[in-house]
C-alpha cells in the first residue's frame, strides 16, 4: 500500500514537473510521510532516481515538437552539470540553512514580476546573438545548477523565469529548455547520492514508471495548450512553492 501511494504521488509529480517543474513539491512530502524512519538523504536520492526519468522523457517528447536551440542548450546543460557537482560538494562544507529564509522572498519576487508583466513569456522572441545567448544560458546553467546541488527547491521555476526574462523565450520554450538542464543537474545529484549509498533503487524504479506516465500526460497538455497554459501553471506552482518554503522557513 505504501508503494502504491508514493507511485501515485510520483505520477502527479511527473505531470506537474513536465509542465513547469516543481514535482518535488508533490513527491518529497509523500516520501517523507510514508517512510518517516528512512534517512532523509536516502529519500532525496530515491526521489531524484525516479524524477530524472520523467524529466528525461519530457525533454525527449518536447524535442520532437518544439525546435530546441541545441547550440545554446548543450553548453548550458554542461555548465548546469558542473554547477550541480560544485553545489553538492559545497553543501558538505557549508550548511545551506541560510538560504531557507531567502528562498520564499526570491520566489515571491519572481511571482510578482510575472503577474505585473502580463505579456512576459507569451511570445517567443530570443533577443541576443548566438554567442551572447550561449554565454547567458551557460551562466544560468552554472548558477542555478550550483543552487540545485547546494539547496534545490524551486530550481525548475528559476530556470524557466530566467530563460524568459533574460533570453526572451516564451514559457513553453523556457520550460522545454529547463527540462534539459534539469536532467543534467539530476544526474549529478544521483551520482553523488549513489556513491554514498543513498538511493533505494527498487522503489525508485517503481516510481520512475509512474513518473514517466505522468510526464507524458503533462507534456501533451503543455504542447496542446501552449505558452499561456504553461504560464498559468507556472504561477500556481510558484505560489505553492512560496507557501511551502515560507512555512518551512518561518513557522516550522
Amino acid at each position: 500500500m505504501d508503494w502504491l501511494f508514493v507511485s501515485l504521488a510520483s505520477l502527479l509529480a511527473g505531470l506537474v514537473d513536465s509542465i513547469v517543474g516543481g514535482g518535488g513539491l508533490v513527491l518529497l512530502p509523500a516520501l517523507f510521510a510514508t517512510f518517516p524512519g528512512v534517512q532523509p538523504a536516502t529519500l532525496l536520492g530515491t526521489n531524484k532516481s525516479a524524477s530524472v526519468w520523467g524529466t528525461s522523457m519530457a525533454a525527449l517528447q518536447y524535442s520532437r515538437r518544439v525546435q530546441m536551440r541545441w547550440p545554446v542548450l548543450l553548453p548550458a546543460a554542461g555548465a548546469a552539470l558542473a554547477g550541480s557537482f560544485a553545489g553538492a560538494w559545497m553543501v558538505t562544507q557549508i550548511n545551506p540553512d541560510f538560504l531557507r529564509r531567502l528562498l520564499p522572498v526570491a520566489l515571491l519576487a519572481v511571482l510578482v514580476y510575472t503577474l505585473v508583466k502580463k505579456d512576459l513569456g507569451r511570445t517567443h522572441a530570443p533577443r541576443h546573438s548566438l554567442r551572447a545567448e550561449q554565454a547567458i544560458a551557460a551562466a544560468i546553467g552554472l548558477v542555478i545548477g550550483w543552487y540545485d546541488g547546494f539547496f534545490g527547491p524551486g530550481t525548475g521555476s528559476f530556470f524557466i523565469f530566467l530563460f524568459v526574462r533574460l533570453l526572451g523565450y516564451d514559457f513553453l520554450n523556457a520550460s522545454v529548455s529547463a527540462k534539459l538542464l534539469n536532467v543534467a543537474t539530476n544526474l549529478a545529484a544521483i551520482a553523488l547520492f549513489a556513491m554514498k549509498g543513498h538511493v533505494w533503487w527498487q522503489l525508485g524504479l517503481v516510481m520512475a514508471v509512474a513518473n514517466v506516465a505522468g510526464s507524458l500526460i503533462g507534456t501533451r497538455l503543455a504542447l496542446r495548450h501552449g505558452a499561456g497554459f504553461v504560464r498559468g501553471v507556472f504561477i500556481l506552482v510558484v505560489g505553492a512553492l512560496i507557501l511551502k518554503t515560507g512555512y518551512d522557513a518561518f513557522l516550522r
